[in-house]
């Protein structure tokens, strides 16, 4: 295990049994625990590698941290030895991603110049047959994401090795550990800080296409092709307008995250990445009434929110604009660019400022 040829404790300790010429199947009491496999073999790594062991555990939690911050959109937890300390030459990074589509990591990955390849596996745990999604990505170091569901976020994983509830560290935790372990490191320096705003947008619109919606209400089909109707309207309409056109291609990025509340989990997945105004149009474009005769919001802003109150009135207009696009963003067949069309875009029409 300590040279990589075995990556699994169980198919380690049956070779390892067979050389012995033990039965795994009747003495499986005589087989060593994960645990005791683990401190072995970090014994021998620490003989073998010296100091060098410590420089790449840092430089490892570097690069996870680097890695993260790529794929914040999918919530990344840093798992294993590279969290736990316990690494040894050849160690794969270990992260759990939180995402519906593989598709979605792939595209920002393949935006950012990481080769890597999608896996699914077939594993049997507690007696019952599970697919798991792994996504490798070869670089300086290798990495395993392991792709889970967004539900299972607060769920508690348990560790293969001790039965217990594993370690996670999110990006901010990781952050603090490095600096703590690590006060020389200039994390500035090695890790870009800011995630690409554009490819955050990718990532969360990429898995609408896989959203069907009620066709009483959305004929045109999933909810990419409607948010891509949406932005073609807003740049036909509102030409020099980029807020405008951001708004009508992000306001549905939440119905992939949770169908019940998609403006709430939009507005979450995109924080920090949305001007005042994008966020408020995007917020609040539930909540126009534009029935025959009545032109305004469905709820009234309380005094306690008066800078929202504020800026109601200054861009109901603007709301108004996107409800009218939203709600003709419904063509079937309607001709649209493409998803990296759109984005390269705006990120043009950006720079262009």
């Amino acid at each position: 295990m300590y040279e990589r040829v075995e990556s699994e404790y169980f198919t380690a300790k049956r070779k390892a049994a067979a050389r012995f010429g033990v039965n795994t199947r009747h003495q499986l009491s005589h087989l060593p625990s994960n645990r005791e496999i683990r401190d072995e073999i970090q014994i021998l790594a620490r003989l073998l590698e010296g100091e060098q062991r410590d420089v790449n555990l840092k430089d490892m939690r570097l690069a996870a941290l680097r890695i993260m911050r790529m794929l914040d959109a999918f919530e990344p937890r840093l798992i294993g030895s590279v969290l736990t300390g316990h690494v040894r030459s050849g160690s794969d990074i270990d992260i759990h991603v939180f995402s519906h589509s593989a598709g979605a990591i792939s595209d920002v990955l393949d935006r950012c110049g990481l080769s890597h390849t999608v896996e699914h596996k077939q594993v049997i745990k507690h007696g019952e047959q599970r697919l798991f999604t792994h996504i490798h990505i070869r670089d300086r170091f290798d990495f395993e994401l392991t792709m889970y569901p967004r539900d299972k976020l607060a769920y508690r994983f348990k560790s293969s090795i001790t039965g217990k509830s594993i370690d996670r560290a999110s990006v901010a935790a990781l952050t603090t550990l490095i600096e703590r372990e690590y006060p020389d490191a200039d994390i500035d320096a090695d890790v870009p800080t800011e995630v690409d705003r554009f490819l955050l947008w990718a990532a969360l619109l990429t898995p609408l296409e896989e959203i069907k919606q009620d066709p009483r209400w959305h004929p045109e089909g999933d909810a990419l092709f409607h948010s891509l109707q949406a932005f073609e309207l807003a740049r036909a309409e509102h030409a020099y307008d980029q807020e405008m056109m951001t708004a009508a291609l992000l306001h549905d990025v939440g119905k992939a995250i949770d169908a019940y509340d998609h403006v709430a989990a939009g507005l979450e997945a995109l924080e920090g990445t949305l001007t005042d105004r994008e966020e408020f149009l995007i917020a609040h474009h539930m909540d126009v009434i534009t029935e025959p005769g009545k032109r305004k919001l469905r709820r009234k802003l309380d005094s306690s929110e008066s800078s929202e109150s504020a800026r109601s009135r200054e861009w109901f207009e603007d709301l108004m604009a996107l409800r009218d696009i939203d709600n003709r963003a419904r063509q079937p067949g309607a001709a649209v660019c493409t998803l990296d069309e759109a984005i390269d875009f705006l990120r043009e029409m950006e720079s262009a400022w």
